[in-house]
């Protein structure tokens, strides 16, 4: 009996951290969906800037530091984040952007042609590379999620009150969310195209929720005004 109210108070006290878990679900089964849907005619993304940007191997790290650091960002601002707020306006903002991610892929498919066909050195970083390409196809890459998602975690650690005081930590996350920008033209898995509009769909989702759940502490605020009278 101990274990069960524990269990229900766990579910309880957390549970708004279920919806996310959800919504990841729903996004999983709709990019296998399109990644098997084998198309004919895919848009073919290119930019004459891509072939000035060397593949370097070593961008694996950062690259596979991603998933790290979306799983672990999210999990900390369910569990640790004071503000219930903070923890809505990022999980929004993922949700807007990868949901326009789905919507993009589905009208418009699209691939890239970047891959080197021989990898120049042979090393445990190339090898690493070999195992991405065999498990990750080059379709669907518009904008890049793998950019999005990045930046929208820096706004989110950048923007939080409670880590305000934490500037180096804040300064980490930057360098890792611009290494990760760069890893993914750096091993050949998305084009500056994808990745300028990556960046650009961060930019303007993060202003559209700061603005959204700006007005809505503004409510509260005169709400809780109103309540004192």
């Amino acid at each position: 009996m101990k274990i069960a109210r524990k269990t229900v108070h766990f579910i309880s006290r957390y549970k708004h951290g279920l919806w996310i878990f959800f919504y990841m679900i729903f996004y999983l089964a709709g990019f296998s969906i399109l990644e098997n849907a084998g198309h004919r005619h895919y848009h073919i993304i290119h930019s004459v800037i891509d072939d000035m940007i060397p593949f370097c191997e070593v961008f694996v790290i950062p690259y596979f530091l991603w998933f790290l650091y979306c799983f672990a960002g999210v999990l900390w601002f369910i569990f640790r984040c004071r503000d219930r707020r903070e923890y809505d306006k990022l999980v929004s903002a993922l949700a807007i952007g990868m949901t326009i991610f789905l919507i993009v892929s589905c009208i418009f498919p699209n691939a890239q042609d970047l891959r080197p066909a021989v990898f120049p050195r042979d090393n445990i970083f190339t090898r690493m590379v070999q195992a991405l390409y065999a498990t990750d196809t080059p379709t669907n890459i518009l904008p890049s999620i793998h950019v999005y998602n990045s930046v929208i975690l820096f706004f989110s650690f950048n923007g939080c009150r409670q880590l305000q005081k934490y500037k180096k930590f804040r300064l980490f996350t930057g360098i890792l969310t611009s290494l990760i920008v760069l890893s993914t033209m750096f091993l050949k898995q998305h084009s500056v195209v994808d990745v300028s509009l990556g960046l650009l769909m961060s930019f303007a989702v993060q202003t559209f929720c700061d603005r959204v759940f700006a007005g809505d502490e503004e409510f509260a605020r005169s709400r809780a005004g109103r309540a004192l009278y």
